[in-house]
């Protein structure tokens, strides 16, 4: 498989760096619990976390709306939901990538009916011109074409989270 590098381990890195000072002057004071979108988000939200200079909580979701597929089917299902109560607290939904922002939309409507304090969106990478819902997200590492992208977090039927920089799949594979 042929993968063209997008964004580089240095970028994410910086991006992250600034993510997490914005994140830091905003929630001062206040009890922030980081949700990660398994299984993309995990390494976004690990390296996120460490730059964010308060105490924080983690915990986590995994939603399926892709299968083996390169495009989102639109169906979301939940496949493990929060441990934590949200009610009255200060949620941060990380999420690797956004498209179509179906399945964000979901979770977001999902997460409201349990009355949190706020909810916002962090994500590493949004796809311009492709989503179907309108979603606010607060914090945007990098605006991104329609290509499919895999690493860091990303992958293809399962291969691929691994690489530390975000690149584009080349056609054959």
């Amino acid at each position: 498989m042929d993968i063209e590098p997008l964004i580089t381990a240095e970028q994410i890195e910086d991006k992250l760096a600034d993510l997490g000072g914005q994140i830091t002057t905003d929630y001062r004071g206040k009890d922030v619990l980081l949700v990660g979108v398994l299984r993309g988000a995990f390494m976004v939200m690990a390296d996120l976390a460490r730059h964010i200079d308060l105490p924080v909580e983690f915990d986590f979701m995994a939603v399926s709306s892709y299968g083996a597929s390169t495009q989102t089917s639109g169906v979301v299902r939940i496949l493990k939901d929060l441990d934590e109560e949200i009610e009255g607290r200060h949620v941060l939904i990380v999420e690797d990538i956004i498209d179509s922002g179906l399945t964000l939309n979901y979770l977001m409507k999902s997460l409201n009916v349990r009355k949190p304090a706020s909810l916002e969106i962090a994500a590493l990478l949004l796809k311009e011109g492709i989503q179907r819902v309108p979603l606010e997200v607060k914090y945007v590492g990098f605006p991104i074409g329609p290509e499919f992208v895999v690493g860091y977090g990303l992958d293809y039927a399962g291969k691929y989270r691994n690489l530390p920089y975000v690149g584009v799949m080349g056609a054959e594979g």
